[in-house]
């Protein structure tokens, strides 16, 4: 009945069902799987993936506001890496809700 009733858990499932359209959209499991082997620059996901660099940056962008990957500056190229941290905060958030 939590999830009916309670207003507080209601905003919760709102909230993360957004994060997980997001999540859901292949292109960016893709990605998410790629960087789970190592940290990458856009040219290596989007040469990997097939896709356009400005489609890759754009899944990356979204990514990157759900704190699933973070980037770092490296001469010329950005480095994308997984936040470890964010991936079990969210497995810990649908565990709870589920």
């Amino acid at each position: 009945m939590q999830c009916c009733r309670n207003k507080k858990f209601i905003l919760e499932i709102e909230k993360f069902s957004k994060v997980l359209k997001d999540i859901a959209e292949p292109n960016r499991l893709k990605i998410l799987c790629l960087l789970k082997e190592r940290p990458q620059c856009v040219c290596d996901i989007w040469q990997c993936l097939g896709l356009p660099q400005n489609l890759v940056s754009h899944h990356l962008k979204i990514l990157k506001n759900l704190g699933l990957v973070s980037s770092k500056k490296r001469g010329l190229n950005k480095i994308y890496k997984l936040n470890k941290e964010v991936v079990r905060k969210y497995i810990k958030s649908l565990n709870k809700l589920l």
